[in-house]
């Protein structure tokens, strides 16, 4: 059975940081990330990474956010660090067995239920 339980999200400051976790079980994907998707907006990718390590991030968070995962763990991350307003969503993980590392969302297969981010001014 695929799943997918992101934890770590919460509300923050300004400036501050959150680590977000995406615990995987069921099987190994090539790809995994993170997206979000604030009220009235669509989906977005933030961050992916693909099987032996390379990353892709969206043009607004690039030098902000991290992405890693734990193999051992089937476990992924996002390090989000000097937060904005603006990042306040929803932020949900995602897999799947995809041919190029891109953040579309129609290409990832395997979406969890998500965790919400707040960021105050």
């Amino acid at each position: 059975q695929v799943q997918l339980v992101e934890s770590g999200g919460g509300s923050v400051q300004a400036g501050g940081s959150l680590r977000l976790s995406c615990a995987a079980s069921g099987y190994t994907y090539s790809t995994m990330g993170w997206f979000r998707q604030a009220p009235g907006k669509k989906r977005e990718g933030v961050a992916a990474i693909g099987r032996y390590g390379s990353t892709t991030y969206a043009d607004s968070v690039k030098g902000r956010f991290t992405i890693s995962k734990d193999n051992a763990k089937n476990t992924l991350y996002l390090q989000m660090n000097s937060l904005k307003p603006e990042d306040t969503a929803m932020y949900y993980c995602a897999a799947g067995n995809n041919w190029f590392l891109r953040l579309k969302p129609s290409e990832y297969k395997y979406w969890g239920q998500g965790t919400q981010v707040t960021v105050s001014s």
